[in-house]
């Protein structure tokens, strides 16, 4: 499978605020946020409830408007002080990959058009978007399990098929959301390394936003973030290779 050609620069995230309400009830759930993620690289994103962290991921993820700040994604500025990009549902669609902590897969279509639906919708024609899913099914090792209905697999292999999802539109980033909270130790591994190889061989952008001690270990940067501030530290980068 081709590289993608939009890696750019990763994340690049600078002074970020969000502001809910006004006057007295105004409610500052970031407050300056600056964090930095290349291409290849998967950071962790951990905090406390209310700590911000789903605010930032929904700015980032466009789903929400910030209030002030800078965003890009790959070489594209997409926020400064206001969104640079006309059409926000083709910027989710195509720039950004999200893999959630429930898979959320269409039950009544099969495990490859689950993961071909997108690049459908973004006019790549069927037998293509197909080809591409099946190809990053078989990266991932679910290939077998390709004309499966969501029903019949486990929680690990629709955990995989989600992954497939979010990478299949070649975004430069991707923003997982708690991946691993329904999974047990193995299989939470399988999926960290799953996405430390798919940032690699892909050169994707990954935030991981995680309360899992199992995996903290594995992040060589992570950012706490704490009453909407983020603060920056070494991780331990502990990813064994073997085979879940």
């Amino acid at each position: 499978m081709d590289r993608p050609t939009r890696a750019g620069k990763g994340i690049l995230i600078e002074g970020l605020t969000k502001r809910y309400g006004k006057g007295d009830t105004a409610v500052d759930a970031l407050k300056g946020v600056d964090m930095r993620v290349a291409p290849g690289e998967v950071v962790g994103l951990i905090g406390p409830s209310g700590s911000g962290k789903s605010t930032l991921l929904k700015c980032l993820g466009a789903v929400i408007d910030p209030t002030a700040g800078r965003m890009t994604l790959g070489e594209e500025c997409i926020f400064d002080n206001g969104w640079k990009v006309r059409d926000l549902r083709a910027l989710r669609r195509d720039r950004i990959g999200f893999v959630f902590q429930a898979p959320y897969l269409i039950p009544f279509l099969d495990v490859t058009d689950n993961v071909a639906l997108l690049p459908m919708l973004a006019g790549v024609p069927n037998a293509a978007a197909r080809a591409r899913a099946q190809e990053l099914l078989s990266a991932l090792d679910i290939s077998h399990r390709a004309a499966a209905m969501p029903a019949q697999l486990s929680g690990g292999e629709q955990q995989r098929v989600a992954i497939a999802r979010g990478l299949v539109n070649r975004p430069p980033v991707i923003l997982a959301d708690e991946p691993t909270a329904p999974l047990d130790s193995v299989r939470a591994m399988a999926v960290v390394r799953i996405l430390n190889d798919m940032a690699a061989q892909f050169q994707t952008a990954i935030i991981v936003v995680t309360h899992d001690e199992k995996i903290i270990p594995t992040f060589k940067r992570i950012y706490h973030i704490r009453d909407g501030v983020t603060h920056e530290e070494a991780g331990e980068g502990r990813l064994v290779r073997e085979s879940a």
